[in-house]
């Protein structure tokens, strides 16, 4: 079945060209309203994402990722494997908080708040224009040949773009190693830490080729929330939209002409002047509706403004609407939908804020050594031994550690040091033995509580199984 021709751009992505190859975008520098507020927003994005690895709240890294020793910070609050189930429940919140504000406001996020998004928009494409100029100057440097002029300008843009690329990796490792690690390893130079300066070049060349060649590609192919506004998308979310019904009218879209009275001929108020089309980074015509490869940038609705008050036509022909409200008019409305999202959220932040407040920041485990059953020893003492681990999530050392039995009467010696201690954000471990009278084994296999000291300060408890004969059930 052939694709009517109004909808046969929905056969092809806007950045694949009618003979299917890459159709580089040259898109105009945009301005206006919207893309200085959109600035505003990324410069202070920027210095958070540049500034959080180095940030310190009692002691602990802002933001730490730090995958290889599985130790997470999030918003100064130490996270260790034992805590893996907060940390899923802050990306579940996460994936929650973005899906409701997809089913509000539409890819809203991709055009104000993901990095792509802003280093490619707000960072190597400003050095691009600084450099190449704006759109058709760049169109033309591509088309001329390799002269002294275009050899000049590459290779400053390329040079530009791969010390970026190069300070960009330094700052996401920081986030993976610890800002202290990297400003050790700058310290002590390269050669002496040279897996990590090779790792540090590769995720520099992936930079590099992510915003040099990939670019817009990212959201387009690569990054699936694009396709999830299929799902998300309702004709109430409010996203980037051309008012078809105001600038298609009675006869359609036509050129501008001066002293020209529109509303008499039928015409719409688009004036087909493109520049919409021009200004898009991912090469998209948004006069044919929302698509997959539209990241809500704003950039065509300061465009389309701009050309508005030039012609003397009302501004807001291409805006930030739903479809009901350019077809039928009707204001924003919460619809049941966005209330259950919401509910979840503020449901699954509660639980976390909760969990949060209940976590300790000494945890402690003291397990059965694997295979060891009891021992007898002399009037009527019945032995386990154990091992222990004691994690600490402080910055702090905790010192003049012990072990004392609060369920039962009995003794706990530790295999080496009676008192130990446990280093800032570490752990000790070790061994144990927890003895007990006979006496007071009611059955074969009992719960005990055991508490863990500080001095005399109880710090954190925890249980543990004890096993002895059969015959003193």
């Amino acid at each position: 079945m052939e694709t009517p021709k109004n909808e046969k751009f929905r056969d092809s992505i806007g950045t694949i060209n009618e003979e299917g190859k890459r159709s580089w975008v040259y898109p105009k520098k945009p301005s206006g309203n919207f893309y200085k507020y959109r600035s505003y927003v990324s410069y202070f994005l920027l210095v958070i994402l540049f500034s959080a690895p180095f940030i310190k709240i009692n002691g602990n890294q802002f933001l730490l990722f730090n995958v290889l020793e599985r130790k997470f910070n999030i918003f100064g609050f130490p996270f260790w494997p034992q805590d893996f189930h907060l940390v899923v429940i802050s990306m579940i919140i996460g994936v929650v908080f973005i899906t409701l504000f997809t089913v509000v406001f539409g890819r809203i996020f991709c055009g104000w708040i993901c990095p792509q998004t802003i280093f490619m928009e707000m960072v190597f494409r400003k050095i691009e224009y600084w450099i190449e100029g704006d759109r058709n100057k760049q169109i033309k440097l591509d088309k001329q040949p390799w002269n002294a002029e275009k050899i000049r300008k590459r290779i400053t843009k390329w040079t530009a773009f791969f010390i970026i690329s190069f300070f960009i990796a330094n700052i996401f490792l920081a986030y993976i190693i610890g800002s202290d690690e990297l400003l050790g390893y700058i310290t002590d130079g390269p050669l002496n830490h040279l897996n990590t300066f090779i790792a540090l070049l590769i995720f520099t060349g992936v930079f590099y080729f992510i915003f040099a060649w990939f670019r817009e590609q990212v959201c387009i192919i690569a990054c699936p929330y694009g396709r999830l506004q299929g799902v998300l998308l309702d004709n109430q979310s409010v996203v980037v939209a051309y008012d078809y019904v105001r600038g298609e009218k009675e006869t359609g879209r036509a050129k501008f002409r001066k002293d020209e009275d529109r509303a008499t001929t039928g015409k719409g108020d688009c004036i087909d002047c493109k520049q919409c089309v021009y200004v898009c980074p991912t090469n998209i015509d948004i006069r044919n509706g929302t698509q997959l490869e539209c990241i809500n940038c704003t950039a065509c609705i300061d465009e389309c403004d701009t050309m508005m008050e030039k012609v003397g036509l009302p501004k807001g022909l291409i805006r930030y609407a739903s479809i009901d409200n350019i077809e039928k008019k009707t204001p924003f409305k919460f619809t049941a939908r966005m209330k259950g999202y919401s509910a979840v959220l503020f449901i699954l932040v509660g639980v976390l804020i909760g969990m949060l407040f209940l976590r300790n920041d000494v945890e402690a485990r003291i397990l059965r050594l694997p295979g060891q059953l009891y021992q007898h020893k002399e009037n009527g003492i019945i032995s386990n031994a154990y091992s222990y681990k004691i994690i600490n999530k402080t910055v702090d050392e905790i010192e003049d550690v012990s072990y004392k039995l609060l369920s039962h009467k009995g003794k706990i010696e530790t295999v080496t040091h009676q008192n130990f201690e446990v280093p800032k954000q570490g752990l000790a471990e070790g061994s144990l033995f927890i003895e007990l009278h006979q006496s007071q084994l009611t059955k074969e296999k009992m719960k005990i509580k055991i508490g863990v000291y500080s001095g005399n300060k109880l710090i954190e408890t925890t249980t543990t199984s004890f096993l002895g004969p059969r015959s003193y059930r």
